[in-house]
């Protein structure tokens, strides 16, 4: 099974050779190095940009509204606050021509803790992100959906923000992308570049299929009748894990992938509510001006009279940054031992 960033790469290439994607751009995302995480590795259409995020952004809406598509890539979301001008500009841009000047430009960058990077490397970005009008907002947890919301992403004509999990990069899926070959070692021996002896290695592309993953569609993970739990991203992973632990004690938890922050999958989530009466909203960003406080807000607001306890969010404590050491940073965000505690309380209300 694919990475997350073997599943980025291949659909760049894809789009590359399917999709008319002129230009994958960013800090060290061209030869050699091929981007921090792998994921740009033996694109053809790869370069390398200034160690500049305004200049990375700005390239991308000239290149866009010149009528190319174009994937940038700001190395670490971390660094992409300097940019938010220049974002907010090409978010309103194909609005503001009356669909004139289409924007099909993608930004993709790496988002949240988990690697343990500290206060520069660990930084989400998808409650600053939900605040941008006019840009589309992708979230992937694995590499099937990595791949189908990126070629999604590519031929959209509005600006899309592709924000990948750092500490997903090399997680593997359950799922084979279509045209994948089954064999993880084939893949490695085609498409990933060799430590060693690699000065004329080119990739050996699988024949790799179009699969779309529409944005704004979520997924349900795991189906429940207790309560749902809505969230995106790494945290799906621990959702997940928690459902299956008190499945094991009787307890039904429904779980949602977003895997689009904007636009959401409300009738999703709306379906799952009125079904379950709980919701628990779980992210890693600051508790405060939370995403997923908008969620509960709207939970509320449309599905009052369905609730037997009150929305809840769950989300990273509202920190000037993470600290380096592993206490630090997992005390910052929340782990499986917290959503767990969260769902028993909102299982434990009484309506």
């Amino acid at each position: 099974m694919a990475s997350v960033a073997q599943a980025i790469r291949m659909a760049l290439h894809y789009g590359e050779e399917n999709m008319n994607l002129k230009d994958v751009f960013g800090q060290d995302v061209g030869a050699p190095l091929g981007g921090v995480f792998t994921a740009t590795q033996g694109i053809k259409t790869a370069w390398n940009s200034t160690l500049d995020e305004r200049g990375i952004i700005s390239m991308a809406m000239g290149i866009a509204m010149a009528g190319d598509r174009c994937v940038a890539e700001i190395q670490f979301a971390d660094y992409i606050f300097n940019t938010i001008d220049l974002l907010k500009i090409a978010g309103n841009t194909y609005w503001a021509t009356n669909g004139q000047i289409p924007l099909p430009m993608t930004v993709m960058t790496p988002v949240g803790a988990g690697i343990f990077g500290s206060m520069y490397h660990s930084h989400s970005f998808d409650a600053w992100a939900s605040r941008m009008p006019g840009w589309k907002i992708v979230i992937p947890s694995n590499p099937l959906d990595a791949y189908g919301l990126m070629l999604s992403s590519i031929e959209d004509p509005n600006p899309v923000l592709y924000l990948k999990s750092k500490a997903l990069m090399r997680h593997k899926g359950h799922e084979l992308i279509p045209g994948e070959p089954a064999d993880e070692k084939e893949l490695k021996s085609m498409i990933d570049k060799p430590v060693q002896n690699s000065e004329n290695w080119k990739p050996r592309w699988p024949q790799l299929e179009k699969y779309m993953v529409p944005i704004g569609q979520g997924k349900i993970t795991r189906t429940g009748e207790q309560i749902t739990v809505v969230t995106y991203s790494r945290m799906v992973h621990l959702c997940e894990e928690v459902a299956d632990k008190l499945a094991q004690e009787g307890l039904s938890v429904e779980v949602i992938d977003l895997r689009s922050i904007y636009p959401y999958d409300w009738q999703m989530i709306k379906t799952s509510v009125q079904k379950t009466g709980r919701v628990l909203f779980v992210n890693e960003d600051t508790e405060v001006t939370n995403f997923c406080e908008h969620l509960s807000y709207r939970a509320t607001q449309e599905l009052f009279y369905y609730l037997m306890a009150p929305p809840r969010v769950l989300a990273g404590k509202n920190l000037p940054g993470i600290g380096l050491h592993p206490n630090l940073e997992k005390n910052s965000v929340p782990q499986s031992y917290d959503i767990e505690v969260a769902v028993r309380e909102v299982l434990a209300e009484v309506p």
